[in-house]
């Protein structure tokens, strides 16, 4: 298997900018275009935007199970780069593009309802694919990594270049909603092109390594993946819950700039300060990585991110101020956000030595079904607490109640929601020394018969890491601390791992004593 050079990491990254051209228009702008130029009423697009969504959900899981019974001559996934990227970045130009149907809103609410499901259809076919790729093209943890890293950028380019050209026309065309309409139609043809060639790139340079035999995998083993998968279950529940914050400053920041600041221009400063700390992280998370794992490193992000959030909320409205915190807010959301395609990875590797089956394309899609969940919840949320805000749709000016909303959207809400998915992400056991020592040892589908141990560098790292995350985070230590401490007393030991032990115990053997076994279950990992 040969080592990845950096111009895949590019390409790879390419292909989730082309992506985001789709996903991230639809997610900053989709909901102000409905209620600002359509003409839409925010809680009925909230709700539209609940339903649609979970169908898109629905079709991740639908999309999965096709690229895991289907194998084509340039491989399992690539293809899908090619063949249904074209379709998709089409239907985002119809999406917006609401014909004005002489003012009968109830084929606007009709036609806004069928062009978006089928965009959440076409993005799973294309998705899907996109995310199981990198599971196909290393198996190196560090490679991996930066693979999510360089995946990240991609989103990042592409929001810049949104906000700089689609941001500044709502305030400029703001009062004619006829001009807002053919800018956004043209702008959605010209990324039309643009995304293509960036798929294309991407089906060209990244390559399928990981080679497996490649046989039908039956509807049994496809649930099987998610009932068998710990790690998987509680990568995606903790993910969808921190996404959701995430994904309501995304649909809220449109309303942030055009009515809390009072300027639509300055959502490209946010978004840029966002994306340059994006940026900054690129290498900057590997050596954090090697230093304390990546579950170290999320925590670095999530816990400071819970601090950030609160901060936001209650920040003056100093332009300074904003862009600053944005930055900040970016640095140590890329964290969480960049290494959940890498914990995805980890869990294909474990499902395969659980199950003897390698399911990229079902694993992926359960993730990305959560995280589909998680924009669903978001866009509704937002919708709703936008209406019970008191937000009058195209008002030049709103309320005070609308406006302390939308700082809550955006300051508050991700707060708590990173709070409560960093805490469920304590049980994920899959470390990066448990990793290492495991798949390596033992082919697809076997169990080893020996536990090798820990050499001293092992030792040392999971040490390191112990201790680091009990300064990084000590909120959600405390909290495991107290649901254990009958256990701890016991074993005269540190804190225990949330569910660390019931998934790893058999790795050990039967020449590992109860006491070797209850010491390993008591690292926090």
């Amino acid at each position: 298997m040969s080592e990845l050079r950096t111009r895949t990491y590019v390409a790879y990254g390419a292909g989730d900018f082309a992506n985001n051209l789709v996903f991230s228009m639809q997610g900053m702008f989709l909901l102000i275009y409905y209620t600002n130029v359509v003409g839409l009423d925010p809680a009925r697009v909230g709700f539209m935007f609940l339903a649609v969504r979970i169908l898109g959900a629905l079709a991740d899981l639908v999309a999965g199970r096709l690229v895991d019974i289907t194998t084509y001559r340039w491989g399992r996934f690539r293809p899908y780069l090619v063949f249904a990227s074209l379709p998709l970045l089409l239907i985002s130009v119809a999406t917006f593009s609401v014909p004005g149907f002489g003012g009968n809103q109830t084929f606007q609410y009709g036609y806004a309802w069928v062009t978006y499901a089928l965009l959440g259809v076409l993005y799973s076919l294309v998705n899907i694919p996109y995310g199981s790729l990198a599971t196909a093209m290393t198996q190196e943890p560090v490679e991996r990594a930066k693979l999510g890293i360089w995946r990240s950028l991609g989103p990042t380019i592409s929001m810049i270049g949104l906000v700089i050209v689609v941001s500044p026309q709502i305030t400029r065309l703001g009062a004619n909603p006829d001009a807002l309409q053919s800018f956004l139609t043209a702008t959605t043809l010209v990324f039309t092109v643009i995304g293509y060639s960036a798929f294309v790139w991407c089906f060209a340079e990244c390559r399928e390594q990981v080679s497996r035999p490649h046989r039908t995998v039956t509807v049994r083993e496809t649930l099987a993946t998610l009932r068998s998968n710990r790690p998987l279950v509680i990568l995606c529940i903790s993910d969808m819950v921190f996404l959701t914050g995430a994904f309501g400053v995304q649909a809220a920041q449109a309303y942030y700039a055009a009515y809390v600041l009072g300027d639509s221009s300055s959502m490209i400063w946010m978004i840029v300060a966002t994306s340059v700390a994006a940026f900054l992280g690129v290498p900057i998370m590997p050596r954090v990585v090697r230093r304390i794992g990546k579950k170290g490193t999320y925590y670095v992000g999530a816990v400071r991110r819970i601090a950030v959030g609160v901060w936001m909320f209650l920040m003056p409205t100093t332009l300074v101020v904003v862009y600053a915190s944005f930055f900040v807010m970016g640095i140590f959301q890329n964290f969480g956000m960049a290494l959940a395609f890498v914990f995805q990875a980890d869990t294909v590797e474990y499902g395969e030595w659980k199950n003897g089956v390698r399911t990229e394309g079902t694993t992926y899609a359960i993730y990305s079904f959560f995280r589909k969940i998680a924009q669903a919840v978001a866009g509704a949320a937002t919708g709703y607490a936008l209406a019970f805000g008191g937000f009058v749709v195209k008002a030049p000016r709103q309320a005070e109640s609308a406006l302390v909303t939308i700082r809550g959207i955006v300051g508050l809400g991700p707060a708590v929601f990173a709070l409560l998915g960093g805490a469920l992400f304590l049980a994920y056991p899959l470390t990066d020394t448990r990793y290492r020592e495991s798949w390596p040892t033992f082919a697809p589908g076997t169990r080893p018969t020996k536990w090798q141990g820990d050499t001293p560098a092992e030792e040392v790292g999971r040490r390191t890491e112990r201790n680091d995350k009990r300064v990084v985070f000590p909120m959600l230590w405390i909290s495991v601390w107290m649901a254990r401490s009958a256990e701890e007393a016991r074993a005269g030991r540190g804190a225990v791992s949330v569910g660390s032990r019931s998934d790893f115990d058999h790795l050990r053997g039967s020449g590992r004593s109860s006491r070797d076994s209850l010491v390993d279950s008591a690292r926090f990992t």
